[in-house]
């Protein structure tokens, strides 16, 4: 029995809400500025001041939910990495060739688990993502 492939989840796991973080330091700041130099004629307006809370309490739920999501996909290709020890996998490498081998070792690294596959010749195939496995035989 053959499983397709695992991987594919991990090589889109950037966004721009992780590139660029604002704080609620850098907010307070901020808004205090925005006080400290506002026209003493026509001050802030109540409305808008909650407007601008409200939208960095939801910048703020949403970057801290893209991490939760990104752990957890990282917490999934590990699971997944330690079911595939001792198992007979099909890898694709990155010109389109396929070689079977068994999993030998899986090491880990800030981008995700790293296999070793031990062809049928002998020789290990080092540094197999994830998104390489095509097919794993049971």
């Amino acid at each position: 029995m053959a499983i397709d492939a695992i991987g594919n989840a991990l090589s889109s796991t950037t966004s721009e809400l992780t590139q660029s973080r604002l704080g609620q330091e850098d907010f307070i700041k901020l808004f205090l500025t925005e006080l400290t130099f506002q026209d003493p004629l026509e001050p802030i307006d109540n409305r808008e001041f909650l407007a601008q809370m409200a939208q960095f309490a939801n910048l703020e739920q949403t970057r801290v939910s893209n991490e939760n999501s990104e752990n957890l996909v990282i917490m999934n290709a590990t699971s997944q990495s330690l079911g595939l020890l001792g198992r007979q996998v099909e890898v694709t490498n990155q010109s389109g060739a396929s070689t079977i081998g068994s999993v030998t070792a899986i090491s880990f690294s800030a981008s995700g688990p790293v296999l070793s596959v031990k062809k049928a010749d002998g020789s290990v195939q080092t540094d197999v993502r994830m998104a390489q496995i095509k097919l794993v035989r049971l």
